[in-house]
């Protein structure tokens, strides 16, 4: 018996009527026969787990940039901790877990070097603006290439939605892009206090007593009371929210947040230095296209400067302070 039908026919059957089921999917831009193994919300999973933008999440940067110690957070655990509590929502809504982490696994491709500080730079720097989700769609349409050499991984319409729709103003056209919505904010507001708290920025009897009430104190409590509530909130309902109390203390956690770390003196003195370094390599490499790696370097030059922005979000943190060092700082000579 084919492996995918068989899938396919267990979905029907026990996922929720709300859920988004594999033989129903929109499709691809670019049609392609179908896997005997997987339905196509796996095959979309797998496709961005072995995408080069995906190993590169490991260098880029959370919240703490060049931080010395091993267990701060990168893109990719940040990523990874997404997949697990959205996978986590998803089974216990009998929503579908594979769409669920595709989105999950694809949702921050698009993030710049040095976080949101990077985001910004490039945000005052083009024209259009630049926003990460639009990135990371652009990432997986256009910039990583199929197996058979075409531009981009072909993914279905409802992971290409989620993963655009995962943050900004466009609610997600399935409910497992709305897990992945909400299970975003859960992993990083939790896991960026925990950093704050192993850096010596916050103590967690700094957080609002309010939020500790209501969510429970520390990490592990907070994230137990999160999930629940979402899942008793959405259980058997068209749409995914956490109930009105936790949803209030979750975002008054988030402002916190903002107020203590994100747009703290030493982030803004951070967010300047990144803003040159950025706006160096931006200006170099627009005037230099030569330097570009080739496949950057087609068309006008109002493209130009959108795939010169490409290659900068592309790069890990690791990479841009060296193509920075190599370009624009001194180095020893002799005679």
């Amino acid at each position: 018996m084919n492996i995918r039908i068989r899938e396919e026919a267990w979905e029907r059957q026990y996922l929720s009527p709300y859920a988004a089921l594999s033989e129903e999917s929109k499709g691809r831009v670019h049609p392609e026969p179908e896997c005997e193994v997987r339905t196509v919300f796996q095959r979309d999973r797998d496709r961005l787990l072995h995408s080069k933008a995906f190993r590169r999440l490991m260098g880029k940067t959370q919240v703490f940039i060049s931080p010395l110690g091993d267990h701060y957070r990168t893109r990719l655990t940040h990523t990874l901790e997404v997949a697990q509590i959205s996978r986590t929502v998803a089974r216990a809504l009998r929503l579908n877990e594979a769409l669920t982490e595709a989105i999950a696994l694809g949702h921050d491709l698009g993030h710049t070097p040095f976080g949101h500080a990077g985001e910004f730079a490039l945000d005052q720097l083009l024209a259009k603006g630049f926003r990460h989700n639009e990135q990371s769609l652009r990432v997986v349409d256009a910039i990583e290439t199929s197996r058979e050499g075409r531009p981009g991984l072909n993914l279905t319409h409802e992971v290409r939605n989620g993963i655009l729709c995962h943050t900004g103003d466009q609610q997600p056209a399935t409910l497992e892009g709305a897990v992945v919505r909400i299970c975003d904010r859960v992993a990083y507001i939790n896991h960026d206090i925990d950093d704050a708290i192993r850096a010596g920025l916050l103590r967690e009897e700094d957080l609002p007593e309010e939020c500790r009430e209501v969510l429970g104190r520390g990490r592990k409590a907070r994230i137990d009371t999160m999930v629940k509530d979402l899942i008793t909130n959405s259980w058997d309902k068209p749409e995914i929210s956490m109930s009105p109390a936790v949803a209030r203390a979750t975002d008054t956690l988030r402002d916190f947040l903002f107020e203590r770390i994100y747009l703290a003196q030493s982030a803004a003195e951070q967010k300047e230095k990144i803003h040159r370094l950025i706006a160096g390599l931006f200006q170099y490499y627009l005037t230099h296209p030569e330097q570009v790696p080739e496949q950057f370097r087609n068309g006008s030059r109002e493209d130009l400067e959108l795939l010169v922005a490409d290659y900068i979000a592309g790069m890990t943190d690791r990479y841009a302070l060296a193509e920075f060092e190599k370009l624009f700082l001194p180095k020893a000579w002799s005679l």
